[in-house]
């Protein structure tokens, strides 16, 4: 007998490739419904994975009895909606990153979810680090660092191609504020040293148009470059280079820097590398296979239903600091001013 019986709206890539199979695999745990943009893709995933349950409209899938638990796979642009609907019907909600359009509606979905403390709500977290994370948070904790003064993420690109195809994510109509991948990987450094206090930045649009999927030519108004300087509460500063057009750029990393010692994380391999004070070369540091962490979303969802352990990858709380924290980038490059956190 299933005791979590979940329905997905939005069976997008990521759906497929984590949620569908991995809350499938879990002992009583059914699969029971799916909605998509249209009926027949809609009952395409539901040919594939199994699912008894095609609704042609996300308002009736989140209405119907069938399910306690709902997975959100759409664009950023629905987040809010199908997570109020989802909440208002006494329905535990995994949701897709981003957690939305803009932290005003974050911060209504967490409002929405703590009305229903008795709901799990999670947002599907930054993956990106999650293989170093243990160990990275032990080297601070045992005072590898001693007293982290900066943190530098670097993150590159290639040259400016006006005919790569429009990303959903360059469409701030689907996508709202966010930039690129900066709401990730400040979720990402928030696990490390906690929260910016306050934010600087400066955007570019270098390339202005692309080609929609229909052909069509779209203006582009989300930055492909930014630079940021953030104020940590924790103390340290942090600068971001982030950016999908700098051709030959050194490879993607998220460093820190001590009083003691630093590390550096190159993003693309997950190879992690550090020195202390006295050494004049950093070392590669072993992940020990006892911190080795990997993806569980679907599990942690699971088992919080079950009240075996609490949400960490992602809580709404968390999720509404990163939409909070892109928001503030938006607002100081459009500025020029510098925005403090949090916004309210």
């Amino acid at each position: 007998m299933s005791d979590i019986r979940v329905g997905f709206i939005g069976a997008g890539a990521n759906t497929k490739l984590q949620h569908l199979p991995k809350l499938g695999a879990i002992e009583g745990v059914e699969l029971v419904s799916v909605a998509n943009r249209s009926r027949e893709s809609a009952q395409r995933v539901a040919d594939e994975w199994g699912i008894s349950a095609v609704y042609d409209s996300w308002r009736e899938l989140v209405a119907a009895p069938d399910t306690n638990a709902i997975c959100i796979g759409t664009w950023p642009y629905m987040h809010k909606t199908l997570t109020l609907a989802a909440l208002d019907n006494d329905k535990h909600v995994l949701c897709e990153a981003r957690m939305a359009m803009n932290s005003a509606e974050a911060r209504e979905m967490l409002a929405a979810s703590r009305e229903k403390p008795g709901l799990i709500t999670q947002i599907v977290p930054g993956p990106l680090s999650l293989k170093v994370e243990s160990t990275i948070k032990k080297l601070i904790a045992d005072g590898y660092l001693g007293d982290i003064l900066s943190v530098e993420l670097s993150i590159g690109g290639d040259f400016p191609d006006p005919h790569v195809p429009l990303h959903w994510r360059e469409d701030r109509d689907l996508s709202g504020n966010n930039v690129m991948r900066l709401g990730i990987w400040y979720e990402e450094v928030m696990r490390y040293v906690g929260p910016a206090s306050s934010v600087r930045a400066l955007t570019r649009v270098h390339v202005k148009s692309k080609a929609d999927e229909s052909g069509d030519r779209r203006h582009v108004s989300v930055p492909d470059y930014l630079q940021i300087i953030a104020e940590m509460e924790s103390g340290p500063v942090m600068h971001v280079r982030m950016s999908t057009v700098l051709g030959l750029a050194p490879p993607d990393s998220l460093a820190m820097y001590g009083t003691e010692g630093t590390i550096r994380l190159h993003t693309d391999s997950l190879a992690l590398y550090g020195g202390r004070r006295g050494q004049h070369y950093m070392s590669e540091i072993e992940i020990t296979p006892e911190l080795e962490g990997d993806w569980r979303v679907e599990e942690e969802f699971v088992n919080a239903i079950r009240g075996k352990e609490k949400i960490t990858h992602t809580s709404f709380e968390d999720g509404v600091r990163y939409m909070e924290f892109t928001d503030a980038v938006h607002t100081s490059a459009r500025t020029g001013e510098t925005v403090h956190l949090p916004l309210q």
